[in-house]
């Protein structure tokens, strides 16, 4: 169990979404023999053989062609095409033999509310099945035929006129209302997918947002350098051609020039690749709440005073905790707390969401726990109640001395 456990929160919502779906079909779908199977158990008079044989066979004929159809279904959805016509057609086919042998085998010459039933169970499964592609109002009229259809078997049956009509109407209703609640299913399904999608497009923008600034940065603090080398060294090589002095004076230039570009280099990576705690804590309320997690975080004006050692090895803590919120937790509510004792100065991170038990330490929190253990703090992480505490706590002496 811990194993399909784990194997399930490996998944995405938007891919626990399709599984829920995928296999709620199925199991309906194949539930159909075992409702044969209990019917003709419980029936109290004697059923033709050959009723039987065909009522079971075009009951396991609908099961197959209604997960065949589905199956089908779900991926011509997911690409925009209709449905295939030959899996629908079969389907149907064996849907009507089910239906054919349940008329048939169900009638003793008494009305029977079976007979009505045995018709349209079947064909209500396979409309089910085709729901994953058709809309409310392509599947409107089918669910009409299958009510018409009932009535008439229970009329046939013995049934009386406004009976049979009643039983026909109502047979079809609870038909729509089943087909509808599976059509639903799917509709779920498209939602969670889309925003799937979407956040991966805005990860993907955002990305390459950062690397747009970067080179932006990197094109401002080079490109007029490089060109003063450029233009410098072609002086420099005509000028030792021609055998004048000023040579050396354009090579010493270029060398100062290019220690300096070396240096605003440096400056941009170590801007780019630095931790700000409240720039952290900033863009970790503004990510939390876009992915619909509340965010509430406290004494984040106490970590203004802190020396910029310990500011940045809670930024990467903020960093991780957020990332692992999103990523690990189904998470509605997210708390990031700062207090500063007399002793030590700790950060917290709480979120909902989380399964119970220890998983381990990934990458992400043994490196937390190695920038901590080199400022003599340490790293706590615990998930009990359905709720994942991250904790880091940095001894105050340790940030009177960085300061």
């Amino acid at each position: 169990m811990p194993t399909v456990m784990r194997w399930w929160r490996s998944r995405s919502d938007a891919e626990r979404i399709e599984l829920y779906t995928r296999w709620s079909f199925y199991t309906f779908l194949g539930a159909v023999p075992l409702f044969a199977v209990g019917v003709l158990g419980a029936a109290t008079f004697p059923v033709p053989g050959s009723a039987v044989a065909l009522f079971l066979a075009g009951a396991a004929g609908t099961a197959v062609g209604g997960v065949v159809v589905t199956r089908r279904g779900l991926a011509a959805h997911r690409r925009g095409e209709p449905l295939p016509a030959g899996p629908v057609a079969g389907a149907f086919a064996a849907a009507g033999v089910m239906a054919a042998a349940g008329a048939w085998a169900f009638r003793t010459g008494d009305p029977s509310p079976v007979v009505p039933w045995s018709v349209a169970l079947p064909l209500g499964v396979v409309l089910t099945a085709c729901s994953t592609v058709w809309t409310t109002r392509q599947l409107l009229p089918h669910t009409l035929t299958i009510g018409v259809l009932s009535g008439f078997a229970a009329r046939l049956d013995g049934t009386a006129v406004a009976a049979a009509v009643t039983q026909g109407v109502v047979l079809a209703i609870a038909v729509l209302a089943v087909v509808l609640a599976f059509r639903f299913s799917v509709w779920v399904l498209d939602v969670v997918q889309e925003m799937a999608r979407s956040r991966g497009v805005q990860l993907q923008l955002a990305v390459a947002e950062e690397r747009l600034r970067f080179a932006r940065d990197l094109h401002d603090v080079m490109g007029r350098d490089l060109s003063t080398i450029a233009v410098k060294s072609q002086l420099a090589g005509e000028l030792v051609r021609r055998g004048q002095p000023g040579a050396g004076e354009e090579l010493a230039d270029i060398a100062r020039i290019a220690e300096g570009s070396l240096r605003e280099v440096r400056e941009v990576v170590r801007g780019y690749r630095s931790v700000d705690l409240a720039g952290e804590l900033a863009g970790a309320r503004s990510v939390l709440r876009a992915a619909g997690v509340a965010c509430t975080v406290t004494g984040e004006d106490a970590g203004a005073a802190l020396p910029e050692q310990v500011q940045t090895a809670f930024g990467w803590v903020v960093r991780e905790a957020v990332t692992n919120v999103l990523r690990h937790s189904r998470a509605t509510e997210c708390t990031i707390a700062l207090s500063v004792a007399p002793e030590e100065v700790q950060l917290s991170v709480v979120n909902d969401g989380a399964g119970d038990g220890d998983r381990g330490w990934g990458n992400g929190l043994t490196g937390l726990a190695e920038r901590l253990a080199g400022l003599d703090g340490r790293l706590r992480a615990q998930a009990a109640d359905g709720r994942f505490l991250l904790a880091a706590t940095l001894p105050r002496a340790v940030a009177e001395v960085a300061r």
